[in-house]
């Protein structure tokens, strides 16, 4: 005899449509043919495979592998193939540099955020090629030799030259340990060799470093620039590219994220020697788009999960839709998923049409706001939990919590630090 049943508990979320059961995606603009390729991709995200495939990419980290049996140093990443399944479908829908060659970026965007729904780990080399390329053009020889292997839509794994692969991707290592986000402060060398440079450093944070090539700040004779640097040379020889470490993260655990040593590594000057930041800018304001993208993709899937949860579950005699106030929470995480979703279409719109000045201060600002907010919504659509107190009780215990906590700061804590809690928490 079984020792319990298991009841009243939620099956899984499997079979919706991630593309046609959204009721903010609406993209009238789009051609047929893009709209049947979203109807498509919305139908596997949402299927029992492709959630397999985001845990399993999840529970079975990369691994790095510094050295072959032999002694040789590699300094390759590992991935189990349930991320390689999930890069496959995002590289051959053209989540990545596909649209510079297209022209349809919010097409693009709609197929990143509804496949960013199955798994956020791997969006991060799909997003870093495609913003590599606006970059990459700074050196239009470059551009022309890389672009159409970063627009490719066939998924290429392993080092190789980059000529004889079918499909190229792309990271990015700005970050050191003294400077952080100030790269002005790095340190990492760049000197002239001919017609390429070399570079002599460590960055402290290289996202992604199983890609092929990768955009990187050094200091240069003429002030910090900024340099393609790929993992293996025309001649097929490996650059000298040391993965010292992968970070062990809360996070982003399906994808590598590491600490790399350059030591007289082959690099490719990109813009001009001292305009590192406002080359590299270009790519950053993608990424920050795909930020954006990518946390409205983690809203809806968190949303998604709730009112799954909450259909299929019932306390104090009733399911816990019919509930008014997780009525009014799941409303209130909805509308703001929506305009999480109404920000990101708008910023993709505005990269089909050129709107360079909106787009560049308008994905800063979208970026910072949604990404900020986006934990806290997770955490409120995970806390989904059976309440009997109904509408108005969430508002009170906030205030109850917040006046006990003013209380305490004005009877034990100095006098700034409890007149700001109360003037910012409480107001009159």
């Amino acid at each position: 005899m079984p020792t319990h049943e298991v009841f009243n508990v939620a099956p899984p979320l499997v079979g919706v449509n991630a593309f046609t059961a959204d009721p903010a995606l609406r993209l009238p603009e789009l051609a047929e043919t893009e709209t049947k390729s979203l109807v498509a991709l919305g139908e596997l995200a949402g299927s029992e495979a492709a959630a397999e495939w985001g845990r399993l990419a999840n529970a079975y980290p990369p691994v790095l592998r510094t050295h072959d049996r032999f002694g040789h140093r590699i300094d390759e990443v590992e991935f189990h193939p349930a991320w390689h399944s999930l890069m496959t479908v995002a590289v051959e829908n053209g989540l990545h540099g596909t649209p510079w060659r297209d022209g349809a970026h919010l097409a693009r965007a709609a197929k990143f955020y509804v496949w960013g729904q199955v798994e956020a780990g791997h969006g991060c080399p799909i997003s870093m090629t495609y913003a590599i390329v606006p970059a990459l053009r700074h050196n239009p020889v470059l551009a022309a030799e890389y672009e159409p292997l970063l627009a490719s839509t066939t998924y290429d794994f392993g080092l190789r030259a980059p000529a004889s692969k079918a499909g190229l991707l792309a990271g990015m290592a700005m970050t050191e340990k003294q400077g952080g986000s100030d790269v002005r402060a790095n340190t990492t060398r760049a000197e002239p060799a001919g017609d390429h440079y070399v570079l002599t450093g460590h960055k402290w944070f290289c996202s992604a470093p199983m890609c092929d090539l990768f955009l990187v700040l050094a200091q240069a004779p003429g002030g910090l620039s900024c340099f393609l640097v790929p993992r293996v040379l025309p001649d097929g020889s490996r650059n000298p590219f040391f993965i010292q470490r992968l970070k062990d993260k809360l996070g982003n655990r399906s994808n590598a994220s590491s600490e790399v040593e350059f030591d007289g590594t082959a690099a490719w000057l990109v813009g001009d020697e001292g305009a590192g930041v406002r080359t590299i800018i270009d790519m950053v304001t993608m990424t920050r788009l795909d930020c954006v993208i990518g946390s409205a993709a983690g809203q809806r899937a968190a949303l998604s999960q709730a009112v799954h949860h909450v259909t299929h579950r019932s306390a104090f005699g009733r399911p816990l839709i019919e509930q008014p106030l997780m009525r009014e929470v799941l409303a209130d995480l909805a509308v703001e998923s929506a305009a999480s979703t109404a920000l990101w279409m708008r910023l993709a719109r505005g990269v089909d049409a050129g709107e360079t000045a909106f787009t560049r201060l308008a994905v800063a600002a979208a970026k910072f706001w949604v990404c900020k907010r986006t934990p806290a919504f997770v955490g409120e659509a995970l806390g989904a939990d059976p309440v009997a107190d109904e509408r108005g009780a969430r508002r009170l215990a906030g205030l109850l919590a917040r006046c006990l906590a003013g209380s305490l700061l004005v009877r034990g804590a100095p006098e700034p630090v409890a007149d700001r809690f109360l003037r910012l928490r409480l107001g009159d």
